[in-house]
């Protein structure tokens, strides 16, 4: 297939487009700055030159290919407007690609948020839908719903459309910046691994190149209108995740009392998203998908000597 990629150079992109190349498929990468360009071309691929504010542009290249995989996102955005702008910036994008694919069956696979159904007090499944979001949400991850149901939506418009709900934590030897290098530095400022409450509240994890590997497969053989869990590890209590930082930076695990003002002392703009709980389960996505993980989970890929370099 001639794919077209958005977000190619980035975490989950870097990983991505390896795959894609890997399975015999032709990459055109959207690339807005000469360095982009670079880093897509030595990875085989087709350069575009554009950015995600050019909406013509993106009908364009995805009226051009066989399908499209976007896991890039609006994030000079954040600064001004938070999630809230980085959505509204995003929902266009979608609704372009729907008007560039509709009636040809093509696949459009977008990245999504593992906790989009919410804390469900089970393991969320891939039927889950993404809650609806609405002003009260303002702020919130949960603002970006409208996102994922977008997507799920333009099935009905004959776009073979589908959703990789992306763990909490992508772990790789390339990670620069997500959710498991912000808890390690952290950790490194305040002396010591902070959980909240008990911990036992559970996160989710996945190997870049396993998160990989689901985008290819939705992209190959998908059903229209289909959520996937991009998941390896489904229920980490949180208090493990802190000891096992711990053990490697030599430095006390302990409880940060769960109230107002001591888990955003410690834990800062990330209170809201540690205190919750994200089980959720990779069934359908295996049973479906045929996908299976095999790198490594998220305890064995801290020791990869990227997380907690030799001193």
């Amino acid at each position: 297939m001639r794919v077209f990629v958005t977000g190619g150079t980035g975490h989950a992109g870097s990983y991505i487009i390896p795959e894609l190349i890997a399975a015999g498929h032709e990459v055109t990468g959207l690339a807005r700055s000469d360095t982009a360009a670079a880093a897509l071309s030595a990875l085989g691929v087709t350069v575009r030159r554009g950015d995600l504010e050019d909406l013509d542009g993106l009908k364009e290249a995805a009226a051009d290919s066989d399908g499209v995989i976007h896991v890039a996102h609006r994030q000079d955005l954040l600064p001004s407007g938070g999630i809230d702008a980085v959505a509204a910036a995003e929902l266009p994008i979608m609704l372009a690609y729907g008007e560039a694919l509709a009636g040809t069956g093509k696949p459009l696979v977008a990245a999504g948020s593992i906790g989009s159904p919410g804390n469900l007090g089970r393991p969320a499944t891939e039927e889950d839908p993404a809650l609806p979001g609405g002003d009260e949400h303002t702020g919130t991850l949960r603002v970006r719903n409208i996102v994922e149901t977008t997507v799920i939506g333009l099935a009905e418009q004959g776009v073979r459309s589908s959703i990789v709900r992306i763990a909490n934590i992508a772990h790789s030897a390339t990670d620069q910046a997500g959710f498991l290098m912000q808890l390690i530095a952290l950790a490194k400022e305040k002396g010591v691994v902070g959980y909240p409450g008990d911990g036992a509240n559970l996160w989710n994890a996945v190997h870049a190149r396993d998160l990989a590997s689901v985008f290819r497969l939705a992209l190959e053989k998908g059903p229209a209108g289909s959520y996937w869990h991009a998941v390896g590890d489904g229920a980490i209590p949180l208090r493990e995740l802190a000891e096992a930082i711990g053990s490697r930076l030599n430095l006390p695990a302990v409880s940060i009392p769960a109230d107002v003002l001591m888990v955003p002392g410690y834990f800062g703009f990330l209170a809201n998203i540690v205190t919750q709980s994200y089980p959720a389960s990779n069934l359908i996505t295996r049973q479906t998908l045929g996908w299976e993980p095999t790198q490594p989970g998220l305890l064995a890929g801290l020791d990869n000597g990227h997380y907690f370099p030799a001193i």
